[in-house]
């Protein structure tokens, strides 16, 4: 049983999965097609890779741009992580404006993540395994982000640890977006 459910910015979902438990551990069905092709999101991935960060690690805020850009399906697999989205998308209701979500493996939630969105997370727990599914193939010439502390949202430490990539990204307020917003 999978839930979609939009979030405040269009076409972005947080999923809700039946996390199936009993004396051997956990068991959680992270994609259903049928369920996504039902609310209009990609069922198509052409890559899959995941991230292994300590506490305190913010990554982000990225996404690609086109012709290379994609949809991200995002769950957190050990940990918790507060998660979080960027609508970049000239002409959206919510243009500027972020959603929050934490992520956990007990809640088994995950974040679809439209093109066009930009997409970071937060280490909450000691250490996170955070798996991605992607639209597209990385294309590292076609890569950008935000400036993770220009879009008001609200993370959990004031001096996270960042990666120089991450810290020279332009703010949102000097983005210039290539998205536009299609209802």
């Amino acid at each position: 049983m999978m839930n979609c459910r939009e979030t405040k910015i269009p076409g972005c979902y947080e999923i809700d999965v039946k996390v199936f438990k009993d004396d051997r551990g956990r068991f959680v069905k992270t994609f259903h097609e049928e369920v996504y092709r039902e609310f209009g999101l990609a069922t198509h991935f052409a890559e899959a890779y995941y991230s292994v960060s300590q506490q305190n690690v913010l990554r982000g805020l990225h996404f690609q741009v086109p012709p290379k850009d994609h949809a991200k399906l995002v769950h957190c697999a050990e940990g918790e992580i507060l998660d979080a989205v960027v609508d970049l998308r000239v002409g959206s209701p919510t243009y500027g404006e972020h959603a929050v979500f934490t992520l956990t493996p007990e809640k088994g939630n995950a974040v679809y993540v439209p093109s066009g969105l930009a997409h970071g997370f937060y280490i909450v727990s000691e250490m996170a395994l955070v798996m991605y599914q992607v639209s597209s193939v990385y294309a590292p010439e076609h890569e950008e982000g935000i400036l993770w502390n220009s879009a008001r949202i609200p993370w959990v430490a004031e001096a996270p640890i960042v990666s120089a990539k991450d810290q020279q990204w332009k703010p949102l307020a000097e983005f210039e977006s290539p998205f536009r917003f299609e209802s």
